[in-house]
Formats: C-alpha cells, structure tokens, sequence
C-alpha cells in the first residue's frame, strides 16, 4: 500500500523460510530489501524508495526453493505472467452518487467488455470503447449493466473466467483506472453496474497463487487451494481452500474491494454451486459446508457495509436457500439466475412445429418465485452460456441457415417479450436486441451495423422496457409481483396473463401472446376490469419490421354484460374475470394492454 514515504508490502507465506521484496526501486535486487516475519505466517516490508507506478515481485525462498510470485492483491499487473505493479487506488469519485433502482424497477444488460465494439483490434482501453457505446444503452432503456469477469485472465483473449489474478484489473481492457473511468460513466448515464466474479476455481492458467510459498499436498495447488478430493473442479484442480481463514479473507476483502474502491453496485457470483458443492450433484457427501460459510459471510458483509448495493448466484438448481437471508440458513443472495425459466422459453421458440410448443411449461416458467419473492429470479432467454457452448442465438436456433427470417425475428421477440413481462428481474445480452446471429465468441465483436439494419427490432425492445418500467405510467403492474396465467388454449396457442403491483387502472396488464402461424381475429378473452384497455403494445407492428403484418391492432373495450340469444342481458364470466373483450392478434406476436390511470 503506497503512503507518503515510500510503499508497505505484505504477504502470507507461512511455509517460507524468508521473504524478499526485489523491484524496480531496487533494481531487482534478490536481497536488498528482506521482509520481516509477523505471526501468522505473514511478512511485512516497508521500502521508502518504492512509489506508485514500481513494479515488483516477491522473491520466496522455501529451503532450495526459490520462487517469484506477484502479489495476491496486486490491484495491477503488466500481464497475468509479468509484474504486480504498486497501484494508487485513489480516483476523481466526485459526482458519482448513484443509486440503484429497487429490484422490481431493474432491467439488467450483461456484456462482455472484449467484444462489446466493433473493432477487431486488439488495442487496449476495452473500457474507453464501452463509454462511446452508453448511448445506445440509455436509448434502449436498460438501467443495469451485468460486466462479465475483468480480473486478469491468461493471454488476450478470454470470457473472464479463468482468472489469473483477481485483485488486478484485466490490463487488456484498460486497467484498473480503466474500469474506473467507465463505472463513472455508466452512473452519470444513470445506469449501475454489475460485476462478475469468480471464486469457485482460479486459473487454471497463469497461477502464480499455485503452490505460492513452495508448499503443496499430493501435488495440489499449495496454501491457497485444497490438497485433496475437494480441490476438483469442472475447471480444473484449483478450487479455492475456503476453510483457510486467509483464503476466506483473501476473497472477501476482493468482493468489497469491488464494491468500495470500484463503485460497483452488485456483484454476480459465478456458478456457486461449485463453491458449496464438489461436484455440483445431489451427493450430500460432496458438500462443502466451508463454501457455504463463505458465500454467507460475503453476503452479511456487503448488506451491512453496503446497503442498497445486491449480489446474484449463478447456482441454476431451483435452490431456494440461495436467496433466502443468510440469518434464516440461507446463502443471502438478493436474486439468483433461472435456468428452468430459460430452458422452456427457448425451448417453446425453437420447435418448428407449432402443435409442439406447450404452453404449459411457459405458465410453469413464468409463474415462480423463491421464499414467495418472484424478484428473486433473474429471467432471460440469451446469456453468455444461453448462446455458447454448442448453443446459439435464438434466432440462429429458430432458423440456421437465415437467422433473419421472419420466423426467427418473430419468434425471438416473443421469447423476449416473455422475459420483460413476467414477474422477475429481465436480462437481455449483448447484441440481442438487433438479432445478433451466431454464437458468442470472445474473439468476434459485436456487429453493431445491426443495430442499424435491425433498428425498428432495437425500438421493439426499447417499448418493452418503456412498459416494463412503467415509464409512461400506465403499466405499473409490470413492476410488481402479481401474476394470474388466466386463458391458456392450447389448441389455438393461445396464452394470456395478468400483472399488477397494486391494481386499478394504470396498475392492471394484461398481456396476450400468440404462439402460433395463425391469427386471430375477434378472439374473446377477459378482462380485470370494464371500459377501456388501450393497447400499449402490439408486436406486429410494421414500424418493428418491414415483414410484419400490423395486423388488425386497436383498444378493447370491456364489458360486464352482454345479450344473449333471446335478447336478455346476462352478467359475463370468462376467464375468471367479471368484464370480456374482443382482441385481434397476428401471427408470433405479443399484445399489452392496461388502462388510463385515474386523474
């Protein structure tokens, strides 16, 4: 840590026999500068002559050994197989007071900063790249960003999970000051930001934490990793010792350095489920009490530290202890990804038949919740594992050989409308709301020309997220937790549900989806409420996409009564509801509708 006169260095090396300091302001010296041994296997140096800027290494000598390793909590290295470099983590933070919205008001965007561009360049400052593109964003309407991993990971180019060293800022990105330059930005864009991270493995390249003082079991990672069975992972041999107490404080003074030094406004734990299980099974002896223990402790620290500021697990087991709060045995997260929402939806979009989609499992995917609290789920349809690993896009899903057809832009934008109607925190992916074909790859940029070509498509998304965060003040419902799947017609493909946060008008949506070839024209459903409903939304509009249909688009008007055949007035009951209209509906498309509010 730099201070007036010079800079403290500390590491722990318990199996050291001594410890050496050796840098630029020693000129590599191996001995000038020896590190004083503390309790606790810890050794401390302060060198005056060292400053910001210096690079440096620790020189460990165990017997014969002798080892150079960077610093663990390097806030900055040359590259994941060069120097720790001394960092001064002091920024020009003025201004930056943001605040989160509530979790019921988020509509997250997760990017990838190395292919978040449209430069195939592999020139640095990814960073200042993204900041030219927040305009975009702020048009679009998202107001969370989720960054995938910046730690600095192996060579050039990488997803960001294998990180190398996870206090240092991914220096082909920009760096440390990097990162910070864009949190700023992102918050005067009034945008948050969300970060990855990754503490179920490290590495598994370019480890200098493997075997760091020359210790290690059974030919294992040394002190800062298991030395047995439990140190497997789908990633390789490297899971962190989370029974360590220094290994526990090595990863939670990481998660608050994000937090404190970066500004950022939540994190998102990588597959947790490898942290509090070996092998990621229903096998209750490869649990891991001490991972559990950690993600409990990171979760208590941030709400007591950091109010406001949320945590998301990617633990994709349906688990409900993993957002229940940590007093009451759960792991404390404020959300969780949803992989049993995913899965379906996609599944629905994709089948080309249309007597195969089942309308079932989508009442099933968007009528959940954990602890009773469906903002406890984050919903989505495309993620960076969604369109990887031998899965694409779901417009290249819907049709490889023309992921631009009219069945696959009419099909994605239902999958995505699903995700921004229903009950629960919607995550888009980068690219995805100008159908970015393909797969993800971290060495192909986005191909921002589409968000040219496609622009009606981005306006579609755009009106959806107006709707989803009640910005026009008519379909508050969308904000709130409740849900009524009211008409499900199987035979016609026919779905439609009820949002509300409070109810009345200006509260109460409803929204119809066709999941079939066909429309439908005078098609009966009910409503919550008599008069009005005008249609905020209408997917087949010919402004989102020259090949739409517009068809047959116009308010409802509601009734509780109507005549019978002999002429007599009845009272209507459909649908559960004491008021029923007539709606049109074209092909693969979505209606929304709410009432005026009260003036």
């Amino acid at each position: 840590m730099p201070h007036a006169s010079g800079v403290a260095f500390r590491v722990w090396a318990p199996h050291a026999d001594s410890v050496y300091v050796t840098g630029v302001f020693n000129k590599w010296s191996p001995n000038a500068n020896p590190m004083t041994k503390q309790d606790g296997g810890y050794w401390y140096a302060d060198i005056s002559g060292a400053a910001v800027g210096d690079e440096y290494r620790y020189r460990i000598v165990n017997g014969a050994k002798e080892l150079l390793r960077m610093d663990p909590y390097a806030r900055q290295v040359t590259s994941s197989v060069g120097n720790a470099v001394v960092h001064d983590p002091q920024f020009d933070w003025q201004g930056d007071d943001f605040h989160m919205p509530p979790v019921n008001e988020l509509v997250i965007y997760e990017l990838h900063l190395g292919t978040f561009h449209s430069d195939k360049d592999l020139r640095t400052d990814k960073f200042a790249e993204a900041i030219q593109k927040l305009d975009h964003l702020k048009r679009l309407g998202v107001n969370v960003i989720e960054v995938m991993p910046l730690a600095e990971f192996a060579g050039q180019l990488s997803w960001g999970y294998n990180p190398a060293c996870i206090f240092a800022v991914e220096t082909d990105y920009g760096g440390p000051v990097g990162f910070k330059r864009f949190v700023k930005a992102v918050h005067q864009a009034g945008i948050a930001v969300i970060l990855d991270v990754v503490y179920n493995h490290f590495g598994p390249g370019d480890l200098d934490l493997w075997q760091f003082d020359g210790w290690s079991e059974n030919g294992l990672g040394g002190i800062y990793f298991y030395n047995d069975w439990r140190a497997e992972t789908p990633w390789g041999s490297t899971r962190p010792d989370y029974g360590r107490g220094e290994v526990c404080q090595l990863i939670c003074d990481n998660a608050m350095m994000w937090l404190e030094e970066y500004h950022v406004d939540g994190l998102r734990l990588d597959m947790t489920l490898f942290m509090h299980h070996v092998r990621g099974n229903d096998d209750p002896a490869a649990d891991l009490p001490d991972g559990w223990n950690l993600v409990q402790r990171i979760n208590r620290e941030i709400s007591q530290r950091f109010p406001g500021r949320i945590t998301i697990a990617e633990d994709l087991r349906d688990d409900a202890r993993i957002t229940k709060p940590a007093d009451q045995g759960g792991a404390g997260f404020t959300a969780q990804w949803v992989a049993s929402f995913a899965h379906p939806i996609r599944a629905t979009m994709i089948t080309p038949n249309d007597d195969q989609r089942s309308l079932e499992s989508i009442r099933r995917a968007i009528d959940g919740g954990y602890n009773g609290n469906p903002f406890q789920r984050v919903l989505y349809c495309e993620s960076h594992d969604e369109v990887a690993n031998g899965k694409a896009r779901v417009a290249s899903e819907i049709d490889p050989h023309n992921p631009e057809s009219w069945f696959a832009q009419k099909r994605t934008l239902l999958a995505a409308a699903i995700v921004l109607t229903s009950p629960g925190i919607p995550m888009l992916f980068q690219g995805q709301e100008f159908l970015e074909d393909g797969w993800f790859q971290d060495s192909v940029p986005l191909d921002w020309h589409k968000s040219e070509e496609f622009s009606g498509l981005v306006r579609m998304y755009r009106d959806l997220i107006q709707l989803r965060l009640n910005r026009s003040l008519c379909t508050r419902g969308l904000t709130g937790a409740g849900l009524n799947t009211f008409h499900q017609n199987q035979a016609d493909n026919m779905l439609a549900y009820h949002r509300w946060h409070q109810g009345g008008p200006g509260d109460d949506t409803v929204v119809v989806v066709n999941l079939s070839h066909l429309p439908h024209e005078n098609y009966m459903l009910g409503f919550p409420a008599t008069g009005a409903w005008r249609l905020r939304l209408n997917s087949d509009w010919i402004g989102y996409s020259r090949g739409f249909g517009n068809y047959a688009s116009r308010d409802v008007t509601a009734v509780a009564e109507q005549l019978d055949e002999k002429r007599a007035v009845k009272a209507v009951q459909r649908d559960g509801f004491p008021a029923e209209g007539k709606i049109s509906i074209g092909p693969y498309s979505v209606l929304i509708f709410s009432q005026d509010p009260k003036s």
